[in-house]
């Protein structure tokens, strides 16, 4: 991984101007999730990275996508199927799924092949349960789960639980339009649309988990990838580059 340059910038967000101060980091990868004070991302070849004292560390074996957070850590292969990692190695686990999250308070989630949605309770033993709808993209968080589906329409559940994965089982959508959404560990929302722009989702809280209304985030790189995680917001641009901002204080 080449090492690039430190840049500055500023992003506008809505109407307020928010100084960001944003390092391109050494390395190229196609996605990226940080969750519990960790960062892990996989590049074009599948290869497998996490964020160790400052540096990228490689981790062995092959993933399209990874996902790090409450839930532990986990990905899915190019092949669509499932793995956890668990003392270091990766353990295959039953089902298939093209992109998940570990995101909830203890349960992962994701789509399959299909757009169909899973989440698996935290029950030892428990086997993946299907909820209603089609999704492209699903992540979870501490007050609820958010998704998009394959005309970038929004969706939220609310009332997910650490007992009860699947929460409501009805989906609310939320006015706007994003190809994909992450929700962070603390319950921040942040979303990308078609276009490479990216937005925040204003107002989330315990008690108003769909929060209020979206805010962009002016850059002049487009933004395929994005997630939060304790005050750092971890983008990949169009181009495979990684950056890591932070307000500037």
């Amino acid at each position: 991984m080449k090492t690039l340059a430190l840049v500055l910038v500023l992003l506008n967000l809505g109407l307020a101007c928010l100084a960001l101060q944003c390092s391109v980091v050494p390395g190229s990868l196609k996605q990226i999730d940080a969750g519990n004070g960790q960062v892990f991302g996989v590049n074009s070849k599948d290869e497998i990275f996490t964020l160790y004292s400052k540096g990228w560390v490689q981790v062995p074996g092959s993933l399209k996508h990874v996902s790090v957070g409450p839930a532990g850590v986990w990905g899915v292969d190019s092949d669509n199927y499932i793995f956890r990692l668990q003392r270091g190695d990766w353990t295959v686990f039953p089902g298939l799924l093209k992109q998940v999250d570990a995101g909830g308070v203890t349960s992962p989630a994701g789509v399959n092949m299909y757009d169909d949605i899973y989440c698996l309770p935290g029950d030892e033993g428990a086997t993946w349960i299907s909820l209603p709808g089609k999704l492209k993209y699903y992540s979870c968080g501490p007050y609820s789960c958010w998704g998009v589906n394959s005309a970038d329409n929004i969706y939220i559940m609310k009332e997910v639980t650490q007992t009860s994965c699947g929460g409501s089982l009805k989906w609310e959508q939320i006015p706007g339009s994003l190809s994909m959404v992450e929700v962070s560990t603390d319950g921040k929302v942040y979303g990308v649309n078609s276009n490479g722009d990216m937005y925040e989702r204003e107002g989330i809280s315990s008690s108003s988990p769909s929060g209020t209304k979206w805010r962009q985030i002016q850059l002049r790189q487009r933004i395929k990838h994005i997630s939060y995680d304790l005050g750092h917001l971890w983008l990949i641009t169009s181009n495979d580059s990684i950056m890591d901002c932070t307000e500037n204080q």
